[in-house]
């Protein structure tokens, strides 16, 4: 998996559809207003996030995909303040959005009162877009499908996502030999015959089927006839019950949800549209593909509001569902304990660190590590290389090469992983791993520990472990006479 989501910056997706703005209002309700039954909000803060196609795309340019942005707006504050949002959210081109004194940026403004909206206050056109502007989307469209490794259609129901468009995109497609995603709105399932894929949740699809979805056999029966109707696969997504694909030929496949903790779902059908494209353009087959969407929405129902998943969360999330949690010691690379610290982080896992040669183990040793291990949930330790011993204490060491060193102190109890590293400092590991406890000798202060600031920064803590008195690899060397070349 790990090598795919490399390769994910050579994805290129386009991603046509409705763009909105969505504004959330937070506050606080002390009381009700004397001048009617409602209540009166005091406004604590003001946050702005991208919707419809734009979160789309949002979710795609986070993982490390291009996107190419096509859709319809207004010149106003709303079309800046999203292109302002998707500046920071990666490789998103926007040169295909028709931008048109006609037209007006959808916004969805929600006004929250402790965590519960209270009201929502919606800025758009209702009607299909003006001839020429629907015309000029169209043609972008088309041409952003031909270039494209893929297509996402994100049908929000405002506009943008017309006969025209669909033809046009359809067409492109077909003549390419691309595959268009539909994220649907449309009762009328066969508006979308041409797509690859179509994506309804539950109530999308009973409401375009007419049938039940609850069970898996119910589900079956709806997803057949909504194949008739569009003639692509369908992936249903199905809440706490996971996710299904029903192929035009072949069986179904089912994934069970693994979301955790459940704090918003807003958002969440954009990330499983958005991932399971960009994983389907880097070469994932569909199997793949559907289970780095389900962990993808399983991470972003955790966060509050409309939010975005990490390339670095969501191989996290994968390697411990392919059973690749560590705790028993084993050395591993730092790519992999990156990831693998994003996990933890996930599970609110406290991590510590500590390092040096460890070249030949004596009780001092035993006494930091049962201390730092005592800090923390997972202690990684960290080892210079041979190299790194080697320019640091003379030609002579170490005793132990470094496979030797990594076993030995992966035994011992209470270290999580080993990792090695090549320089004379940790400083480099310490920044990449970001620990929550970085541990050192007494012999040490604060202001001296490599990387003290970077943990501090990070709202992690230094800690000086208690020495053993008389205990140090080179009293031992000294005791045992000559050092073996």
């Amino acid at each position: 998996m790990r090598h795919v989501f490399e390769d994910l910056a050579r994805a290129r997706v386009a991603v046509i559809g409705d763009l909105m703005l969505d504004v959330y209002l937070q506050g606080e309700v002390e009381r009700i207003s004397p001048e009617a039954p409602v209540p009166v909000v005091r406004l604590a803060s003001e946050r702005a996030v991208a919707g419809g196609a734009a979160n789309v795309a949002a979710n795609v340019a986070h993982l490390g995909g291009r996107v190419d942005l096509v859709g319809a707006a207004g010149p106003d504050e709303g079309f800046a303040a999203l292109s302002r949002l998707l500046d920071g959210h990666g490789d998103i081109a926007r040169e295909r959005v028709v931008v048109d004194a006609r037209c007006r940026t959808t916004r969805k403004t929600r006004l929250l009162g402790h965590n519960q909206q209270i009201a929502r206050i919606d800025h758009e056109d209702r009607g299909p877009l003006p001839e020429a502007v629907d015309a000029a989307v169209a043609r972008a469209a088309a041409a952003a499908v031909a270039e494209a490794d893929i297509a996402i259609l994100s049908d929000y129901g405002k506009g943008v996502v017309s006969d025209g468009l669909l033809a046009a995109v359809f067409a492109a497609a077909a003549t390419a030999g691309k595959r268009v995603v539909v994220d649907p709105k449309r009762r009328d399932l066969s508006a979308y015959r041409g797509a690859s894929i179509v994506t309804p949740n539950r109530a999308e699809l009973t409401l375009a089927t007419g049938h039940p979805c609850e069970t898996d056999a119910e589900a079956r029966a709806a997803a057949e006839i909504a194949i008739g109707l569009c003639g692509a696969d369908i992936l249903l997504t199905r809440s706490e019950k996971g996710m299904s694909y029903f192929p035009v030929r072949g069986e179904p496949i089912h994934l069970p949800t693994v979301a955790q903790e459940v704090f918003d779902v807003s958002g969440a059908g954009d990330t499983v549209v958005g991932t399971l494209a960009l994983c389907l353009a880097a070469g994932l087959p569909i199997a793949e593909a559907m289970r780095a969407a389900n962990h993808a929405a399983g991470i972003v129902v955790g966060k509050v509001g409309t939010a975005l998943v990490s390339r670095e969360e969501l191989l996290a999330d994968l390697a411990a569902d392919g059973g690749a949690d560590v705790t028993d010691g084993r050395l591993l690379a730092l790519d992999d304990l990156v990831t693998l610290r994003a996990w933890w982080r996930r599970q609110g896992l406290s991590v510590g660190v500590t390092n040096g040669c460890f070249d030949l183990v004596h009780p001092g040793h035993a006494s930091l590590i049962r201390q730092a291990a005592a800090g923390c949930d997972r202690l990684v330790m960290a080892l210079n290389t041979d190299a790194s011993v080697r320019r640091l204490k003379g030609p002579a060491r170490p005793v132990q090469d470094e496979a030797a060193r990594a076993t030995v102190m992966g035994a011992m109890k209470g270290v999580a992983a080993v990792v090695l590293f090549d320089e004379d400092t940790p400083l480099a590991l310490v920044t990449a791993l970001q620990p929550d406890l970085l541990v050192k000798g007494a012999d040490y202060t604060e202001e001296t520990v490599v990387g003290a600031e970077v943990v501090r920064a990070g709202g992690g803590r230094v800690m000086l472990a208690r020495l053993t008195p008389d205990q140090s690899t080179s009293r031992l060397v000294a005791r045992g006479g000559k050092v073996p070349a």
